[in-house]
C-alpha cells in the first residue's frame, strides 16, 4: 500500500449507499469520483458525484490543509440557495474537511488507503484468500483512522459496530469495502435505521489532478429568502 502512496496520485471510486428500515429500503444513493491521498493514505482533495439523494444531482470538491480546509458544492441542497450567476458554493473549515457532513451522512468511513486503517481491519477480522471479514467500533476505527475521526460520526455513540468486508486484489490493494451500521444515536428520523454502503476502488496510484472551480463562479453566502448573506457553520 506505502508504495503507491503519493502526492498527486490517488484512486477512484464508486460507491453505493442504502439506507434500510427493517426490511423495508428507504432509497439509494450513487457517489463517484476520485481521492487524491497524500503520503500517509489521507484523503488531501476530493472531486465526487452524488446522484440519487432527495436534493438531486450533487457535486462536490474539497481540499484538506495543513490546518483547515476548503469545500466547494454545486447542486444540491446548496445549490438552490446560491445566489444568481453563481454555481458553487464555497465553504471554509477551520480544522479540518469534515467529509461526511459535504458527501453525506451514509458515505463510507472506511478508508482502505490508509496502512493503519487496513492493518487493523485485516488483524481485528478473519481473511480467506483475498476476502476479510469482521467488526470495529466507532471508536476503534477512530483510533488508526483519520478518516473516521474527521467524520460527524465521531460524535455519535462510539460503540456502534460497523461490520465489513474487504476484497484484496493480487497486489494486495483493496478493490472492495462493504460496510454496515445502524444509527443508535443521532437524527430522531435515522436512528434504528441501516445503512449499507458498497464501495469499489479502481486505478490506485493513477495521476489525479483536482482543482478548485473558476473563482468567478464560486460564493461563500447563501441567499434565503431574499437574503444573500447567509453563512452556513463550518
Amino acid at each position: 500500500m506505502k508504495a503507491v502512496l503519493a502526492t498527486g496520485h490517488g484512486v477512484h471510486v464508486t460507491e453505493t449507499t442504502t439506507m434500510l428500515d427493517g426490511s423495508e429500503e428507504r432509497g439509494e444513493r450513487l457517489r463517484k469520483g476520485v481521492f487524491e491521498f497524500d503520503a500517509k493514505g489521507g484523503v488531501k482533495a476530493l472531486d465526487v458525484t452524488t446522484t440519487g439523494g432527495e436534493y438531486g444531482r450533487e457535486r462536490a470538491i474539497g481540499f484538506n490543509y495543513d490546518i483547515g480546509g476548503r469545500s466547494y458544492q454545486s447542486g444540491g441542497f446548496a445549490g438552490k440557495w446560491l445566489k444568481k450567476g453563481k454555481t458553487w458554493w464555497r465553504n471554509e473549515h477551520q480544522s479540518h474537511l469534515w467529509h461526511t457532513d459535504l458527501l453525506g451522512y451514509d458515505e463510507q468511513i472506511v478508508n482502505p488507503a490508509e496502512p493503519a486503517t487496513l492493518t487493523a481491519l485485516l488483524k481485528n477480522g478473519e481473511r480467506s484468500g483475498d476476502t476479510g471479514n469482521g467488526a470495529i467500533t466507532f471508536r476503534q476505527l477512530e483510533r488508526v483512522s483519520r478518516w473516521a475521526e474527521h467524520s460527524s460520526h465521531g460524535g455519535w455513540d462510539p460503540d456502534t459496530r460497523l461490520s465489513y468486508t474487504l476484497t484484496l486484489t493480487s497486489a494486495g490493494l483493496v478493490s472492495r469495502v462493504r460496510s454496515s451500521f445502524t444509527f443508535s444515536e443521532g437524527l430522531e428520523e435515522l436512528i434504528g435505521r441501516t445503512v449499507h454502503v458498497d464501495t469499489r476502488y479502481s486505478e490506485w496510484s493513477g495521476k489525479v489532478s483536482i482543482k478548485a472551480p473558476d473563482p468567478r463562479k464560486t460564493t461563500s453566502e447563501l441567499c434565503i429568502e431574499g437574503l444573500c448573506n447567509w453563512r452556513l457553520p463550518s
